[in-house]
């Protein structure tokens, strides 16, 4: 049988008309009408009074909010530690120093109350953190009301990693408008995708010019080519940008079709003792469920996580461990870390299961079949 992925490209065909304009005026680089065209779609669509700036990846924008946060070496910068490795790299990249914190269980996101004792913590040791990286894990919004507060409290930048949360929606606001600055991800596995790139969101116009400066080698406005200060190669191009114009194009639809997966899972699990799937979990919340995800009680189940696993497997279905914690990274061994173990219990027993938008009838089927087998 044919694999089904985890989370695969949607195309929706109007990429292709975007694509062939840019062919046809020749505007194949880092200028043009999709480009300019694609971010002002993304600022129409967050509202908020954003200014969007695309980038290569996510990866980079993350960087570049760092940069525009004024985050120098030896800075500390505090990291949700239940994330990917792209959310703590930048850090790296600008010679500062993560220190992790740990989720809460609601929603699987930074706990605030975490978050403000290691901030208090660091005053006293007279290291006040320059930044502050929320991540909205698999499109699940974080408690971002709380976290906003503690960051505007202690005076410190929060940036939002909504990479994987392009839709989601708290306290009816979109994700990547809470923090000063936002981050979105259209990698090809993302809710929609430019093949490879993502955005910064800004607060003001000057902010957005900025970005767009750094992220095309910071040439100075002179004839010839003048740097008076180090740029980035991070600017997306314009024919990529086409693609992400014909995506925007099915956002809504692609949203509905991963929550229709999520209710699938809900529904598969519902009279299962031991397993829980990760949802809204009061009504300030939408999210895009852009990877359905599980918690697994092997005591309860009689199976663990990793037997689960690798059962799909065996049936060509592909499925994930939740995302290894970064300060159980071997790269971030000996950075500090401020929480409990809720991060670990959720590595140790969270999978996340195939959640694409263009799932079949027959793809459920086949998912629901094999996990049969175990329970």
């Amino acid at each position: 049988m044919s694999k089904i992925p985890l989370s695969k490209s949607h195309l929706s065909g109007y990429e292709l008309a975007y694509i062939q304009t840019a062919f046809q005026r020749n505007e194949v680089s880092v200028y043009g009408e999709n480009l300019t065209g694609f971010e002002n779609d993304l600022e129409k669509y967050l509202q908020k009074e954003s200014k969007v700036a695309c980038t290569i990846s996510g990866t980079a924008a993350i960087h570049l909010a760092l940069i525009l946060a004024n985050v120098m070496k030896g800075d500390e910068v505090l990291c949700q530690s239940m994330t990917y490795a792209a959310s703590a790299n930048p850090i790296t990249y600008q010679g500062a120093i993560p220190i992790f914190i740990d989720s809460e269980k609601d929603t699987w996101n930074m706990c605030p109350k975490a978050l403000e004792l290691a901030i208090k913590d660091r005053i006293l040791k007279n290291k006040k953190p320059k930044a502050i990286i929320v991540v909205d894990l698999y499109g699940m919004p974080a408690k971002l009301n709380e976290i906003s507060s503690v960051a505007k409290k202690y005076e410190i930048t929060l940036i939002e990693d909504a990479a994987e949360a392009l839709g989601s929606i708290y306290n009816r606001q979109k994700c990547g408008t809470f923090g000063d600055f936002g981050i979105l991800s259209f990698n090809g596995n993302k809710i929609i995708t430019t093949s490879g790139g993502g955005a910064l969101v800004c607060k003001s116009e000057k902010d957005k010019q900025k970005a767009v400066f750094l992220a095309t080698q910071a040439r100075d406005d002179a004839p010839h080519y003048q740097h008076s200060t180090i740029g980035y190669n991070y600017r997306m191009s314009n024919i990529l940008a086409g693609i992400g114009r014909g995506q925007m194009e099915v956002l809504d639809k692609h949203i509905h079709l991963r929550r229709a997966n999520n209710k699938f899972y809900q529904n598969l699990f519902k009279d299962v003792e031991g397993i829980t799937v990760l949802k809204e979990p009061t009504a300030d919340y939408f999210s895009n469920h852009w990877l359905s995800c599980i918690l697994i009680d092997a005591k309860v189940t009689g199976f663990t996580r990793e037997e689960l696993r690798l059962q799909l497997e065996k049936d060509n279905i592909e499925s994930r461990p939740l995302w290894k914690p970064m300060h159980l990274q071997p790269v971030f061994a000996d950075c500090e870390y401020y929480g409990g173990r809720v991060a670990e219990v959720l590595f140790n027993n969270g999978l996340c299961l195939p959640s694409g938008s263009n799932l079949t009838d027959e793809d459920r089927d086949r998912i629901a079949a094999s996990i049969m087998k175990l329970l």
